[in-house]
């Protein structure tokens, strides 16, 4: 049996996609999966209820900004270094699956110190830091976008594998009746889906405190408001909040008509599979890269979603927007379209199979 290392972490967008991997490469057999994430954090309940075995680790964060935490961040990424390269050597895994975030460092790091190949996975469109530091031990890179390649050093092109973004298998056939019954919402009603990402969104909750009068009226509006969110919007049977969707996401997301939604490369990607048309309302600012305006604009571009940036994020150019598509079905057909040709891509089995061919070729 074949040992396998998995990293990453520290928000779903980076833990939904490896497990998607994760069970591709479960139903290949002979395989034990082993998982190093944050010792805090979010990391341990997902991973662990998929299944997979985890060790927790010290993570520090990794800051583009000058902050006094970037110091004593610096003695966590070396303490999870040391802790991942205990547990490596100890696994004898026969190579290392990175999903990126800063957690993943280490143990790249670590996994290159004793040998152990290193494969490592970029969901957005441009590459983050954390990725462009795990790049310099890594085999190969997979990536989700073809054009991401222009972001990334000339000597590192022959590592680059486009492989579209892993999902799990469950958004391959989502059920729409299966997420109306969870929800409680009757088949004649209309479902506006609104996602702030796995940890929520003060921004997109505020916005729809502000708009859910007028949203209301045509259509049952079904809100993802974060599990530490202390949100408490008492609006009648039309909208209902929900802390965090799980197991239920996919068939949620198969009845939803249309998405309202942050553009994490996770989220977005699983709305595609299920080819829904999205709304998107990018994190921005200052302590973001921007790389969610760089993934919602893709998708733009592409004909699946309407990207509001800057100053056209408020309250009322959110209504105009959503009741436009609201009022035409054409529109919200050909958009559903174009989602669901970015989410045809299996990124999930063309990653195993590299893996796999890299297991066979070497064990």
């Amino acid at each position: 049996m074949v040992h396998i290392a998995f990293t990453g972490g520290g928000t779903g967008g980076h833990i939904y996609p490896g497990l998607a991997v994760a069970s591709y490469l479960q139903k290949q057999g002979n395989c034990r999966i082993f998982w190093l994430g944050s010792d805090k954090g979010m990391d341990k309940s997902v991973v662990e209820s998929a299944g997979i075995e985890f060790f927790g680790i010290p993570a520090g964060k990794l800051r583009r900004y000058f902050t006094l935490q970037n110091i004593s961040d610096l003695f966590k990424i070396g303490a999870g270094f040391f802790a991942a390269r205990k547990i490596l050597r100890r696994e004898k895994p026969c190579l290392l699956f990175s999903k990126g975030g800063f957690v993943s460092v280490p143990p790249c790091l670590a996994a290159a110190s004793l040998g152990i190949s290193v494969f490592t996975h970029e969901s957005d469109f441009s590459p983050g830091l954390a990725t462009k530091i795990n790049l310099r031990v890594a085999q190969k890179i997979f990536v989700a976008y073809q054009e991401t390649g222009a972001f990334l050093k000339p000597s590192y092109k022959n590592k680059i594998i486009v492989s579209g973004n892993p999902v799990r298998p469950e958004f391959k056939n989502p059920d729409p009746i299966k997420g109306r019954n969870f929800l409680k919402v009757k088949e004649w009603e209309r479902i506006l889906l609104v996602l702030g990402a796995s940890q929520g969104s003060q921004q997109i909750n505020e916005l729809i405190k502000a708009t859910l009068p007028e949203l209301t009226k045509h259509y049952t509006v079904i809100h993802q408001v974060g599990p530490n969110s202390q949100w408490n919007l008492k609006a009648g049977e039309k909208y209902r909040a929900y802390p965090f969707f799980k197991d239920e996401m996919p068939h949620v997301l198969a009845a939803a008509e249309l998405v309202l939604s942050r553009s994490g490369a996770g989220t977005i990607w699983e709305c595609a599979t299920v080819g829904r048309p999205m709304v998107l309302i990018p994190l921005s600012g200052s302590g973001t890269r921007g790389d969610q305006v760089e993934n919602a604009r893709f998708f733009e571009k592409a004909g699946a979603a309407i990207s509001l940036t800057g100053d056209k994020v408020s309250p009322e150019n959110l209504i105009k927007t959503i009741l436009s598509l609201e009022a035409d079905e054409e529109s919200r057909n050909r958009m559903a379209e174009a989602s669901a040709r970015i989410g045809a891509e299996d990124g999930a089995r063309l990653i195993t199979e590299t893996l796999m061919t890299e297991i066979l070729i070497n064990y």
